[in-house]
């Protein structure tokens, strides 16, 4: 399935690949991997209130922001782990955790095979990396919350995917 205009990059259309998952949808599976080059799903995301925080590129300003934003929010979210998710290699998302001091988000990559992406709606066809999004999975990996930003630049709204994570935590 292909969602094309449903994000821009600078005003240009682009297409996204994949569902537009909305709260109240199944969790879909996939497979990434973490820093250690292991194979990581969903079911070993675990059975917490999950953020996942998707993101075009650490190594943008939006991106980093949002990754740093969310590291600081983890400490004050008991019961809730946060993921970031992008095209990242996982040597790049460890050297820039390290660099910056993130600790409390897990990154996972999707570069092997763009499963996250394709299964979440979040994979940009033209550029094959993934779209800005937040998702917040509640323990039976139903949505509970999802954002697409529509311009890969801007911010997503913290404020709401934070409320919905809290709010299924308890």
């Amino acid at each position: 399935m292909e969602r094309p205009g449903a994000t821009t990059l600078r005003g240009n259309p682009l297409t996204l690949v994949g569902p537009e998952l909305k709260a109240g949808d199944t969790a879909p599976n996939f497979e990434v991997v973490d820093n250690g080059l292991q194979a990581v799903d969903l079911a070993k995301t675990g059975s917490t209130v999950r953020i996942f925080s998707v993101v075009p590129s650490l190594d943008t300003p939006v991106c980093d922001a949002q990754t740093k934003r969310f590291n600081e929010e983890a400490a004050k979210l008991p019961g809730v782990d946060i993921y970031t998710i992008s095209m990242d290699l996982p040597f790049a998302q460890k050297r820039w955790c390290g660099a910056f001091g993130v600790d409390k988000v897990k990154m996972l990559s999707d570069h092997r095979t763009g499963s996250f992406g394709s299964a979440y709606g979040t994979l940009i066809k033209e550029l094959r990396i993934e779209s800005r999004a937040i998702f917040v999975l509640d323990r039976n990996n139903v949505v509970k919350h999802a954002e697409y930003v529509k311009e890969v630049g801007d911010y997503p709204n913290y404020e709401s995917a934070l409320a919905a994570a809290k709010e299924v935590a308890g």
